[in-house]
């Protein structure tokens, strides 16, 4: 099954290192990061998942919960956690979905047969709290991902939910950002944006960060 922004995301239930967990009571009303990695006990993944764990206080702070899956098994998981803590310095501190029979996986289109017929892919989901897509990543199993680029498109999502912005190229929280073309009242601009803005083409208007003081 193939998954596109905006869908919503998939319930399941799968045993995790924090016992059987169902993704939209786990979930609740909070945003979610759903991610996989290829396999335990390697090394890109045990760096991932450390810093995962030394930045959930920043995913606590944005309401955001984290869930990694991996399609090893259960107890493969728990010695792995060890190895994560001597090596990271940083304990596992969120669940970890043990995948053997790869029904999450399947449901979620992780794994890529071109590129490995039986480990997934490193995929990213971040799910907003009516459980509805908002970011879909596929990374390959070379590369380690950015969290603090997940935390930033986070901080961009959640900011334009509630302001009728964008955000431009590189931005991060506490940048200058775009008002939506689709607004053209100028007294609702007005309103909205108190700081002002200014008009570099009909289409392109800057105003400050509409939440920082």
């Amino acid at each position: 099954m193939s998954l596109h922004i905006g869908d919503i995301a998939p319930d399941f239930q799968q045993d995790s290192t924090e016992g059987s967990l169902s993704f939209h009571k786990w979930k609740g009303n909070s945003w979610a990061v759903l991610f996989s990695h290829p396999k335990n006990f390697t090394p890109v993944c045990t760096t991932e998942l450390g810093e995962a764990s030394r930045l959930k206080p920043e995913f606590d702070k944005r309401n955001v919960k984290v869930l990694g899956l991996s399609v090893d098994k259960l107890e493969d998981h728990d010695r792995w956690s060890k190895d994560i803590h001597e090596t990271q310095g940083t304990a596992l501190n969120f669940p970890l979905l043990a995948d053997e029979d790869k029904k999450v996986s399947k449901l979620y289109d992780m794994i890529h047969p071109n590129a490995n017929d039986t480990m997934t892919v490193r995929s990213v989901f971040i799910v907003d709290p009516n459980n509805k897509i908002r970011l879909i990543l596929t990374y390959p199993a070379s590369t380690g991902r950015n969290f603090l680029e997940i935390l930033r498109v986070i901080d961009s999502l959640q900011l334009t939910d509630n302001h009728k912005v964008a955000t431009p190229v590189n931005w991060k929280d506490g940048d200058d950002v775009i008002i939506v073309p689709s607004l053209q009242d100028k007294a609702e601009i007005d309103r909205l944006f108190p700081k002002g803005y200014k008009t570099v083409k009909p289409y392109l208007r800057i105003t400050p960060q509409p939440n920082k003081k």
